[in-house]
C-alpha cells in the first residue's frame, strides 16, 4: 500500500510487486518486490522513483535465467543511468533522485539490493531485525559510534541522504554477502521513511506478527497517519506460508 500522507500534495513514492505468470519461470526466478522514495520536488521525485521501479522490474522480468543478485545490481545501475539521463534532458529537475530497496524471494532464499534510507525488515516471531543500513548522514554517525541507533531514530537530520539513485557519478548498492535463509512464517517488511520515522521497530513487529499482510499494511499506515503523517507512506509486507 502507498498513501500520500497527511501533509503532502503529491506522492513521490513508488512500489512494485512482480512474479512470472508461468510456473516454470516462477520456479527459476521467484518473486520481486520494490519500494522507492523520490526526492527533488514533486515532479522530479515522482519521475525518479517511477524510473527506478520500472528499470529494476524491467531487468528482472526480461533478462533470461540468471542469479538474482547480479540481476538486482544490473537493475539498480540501469535505474541510476536513466535518472541521470532524464535529469540531463530536464535541467529544471536538477537534483532529482530516489531511494530504492528491492528484494527477490526464491526457494526461501532472500536476495536484496538497497540504496538510500528506505528499509527492509525481517520479522520472525517476536523478533524484528533490520537487514538494510540507512545511507544517510545520521546513519554514518551511528556507524562511527558518534550517536546510538536509538538517538538516530529521532535525530533532526536523519533524512539527509548520503547515497541515492540519480545522485553522483557512481552508486554502490548494499547487498548481503550471501542469500538470507528464511523460515516458514517469516515476514518481510519493505517501507519508506514516511513509515519507519514515526513507528518503532517493536510497533512494526507487533502489527506484522499479529495480522495478515493486507491488514498489517492498513494498520501500519493508519498508525503513521494518526501521528501526523508528514511524509508519503509506502509499505509492502510478504509472509512465507506456514503450511507446506
Amino acid at each position: 500500500m502507498s498513501d500520500i500522507g497527511c501533509q503532502r500534495e503529491n506522492n513521490e513514492d513508488q512500489y512494485a510487486y512482480w512474479e512470472p505468470a508461468a510456473d516454470a519461470e516462477f520456479a527459476r526466478k521467484g518473486r520481486l518486490a520494490i519500494v522507492a522514495d523520490g526526492m527533488g520536488g514533486h515532479e522530479g521525485g515522482q519521475e525518479a522513483s517511477r524510473i527506478a521501479v520500472e528499470s529494476i522490474q524491467e531487468v528482472f522480468s526480461e533478462t533470461p535465467d540468471a542469479d538474482p543478485q547480479p540481476l538486482l545490481l544490473t537493475g539498480f545501475q540501469l535505474a541510476h543511468e536513466r535518472i541521470l539521463e532524464y535529469a540531463a534532458r530536464h535541467p529544471e529537475l536538477h537534483g532529482m533522485g530516489t531511494t530504492a530497496t528491492a528484494i527477490v524471494l526464491l526457494d526461501n532464499q532472500l536476495y536484496f539490493a538497497h540504496v538510500g534510507d528506505s528499509r527492509l525488515y525481517l520479522v520472525r516471531g517476536a523478533n524484528i531485525s533490520r537487514l538494510t543500513h540507512d545511507h544517510s548522514y545520521v546513519g554514518r554517525l551511528v556507524e562511527n559510534g558518534v550517536i546510538s541507533s536509538e538517538e538516530a531514530e529521532t535525530h533532526p537530520q536523519r533524512h539527509i541522504l548520503t547515497a541515492a539513485l540519480g545522485e553522483g557519478a557512481e552508486i554502490s548498492p548494499e547487498t548481503p554477502p550471501h542469500p538470507v535463509a528464511l523460515q516458514k512464517g517469516d515476514a518481510l517488511v519493505l517501507c519508506t521513511d514516511g513509515l519507519w520515522s514515526l513507528l518503532s521497530e517493536n510497533e512494526i513487529q507487533s502489527i506484522v506478527a499479529g495480522s495478515e499482510p493486507p491488514e498489517a499494511c492498513r494498520a501500519l499506515i493508519k498508525m503513521t497517519k494518526d501521528r501526523g503523517g508528514p511524509d508519503n507512506i509506502t509499505v509492502q509486507v510478504l509472509r512465507l506460508a506456514t503450511a507446506p
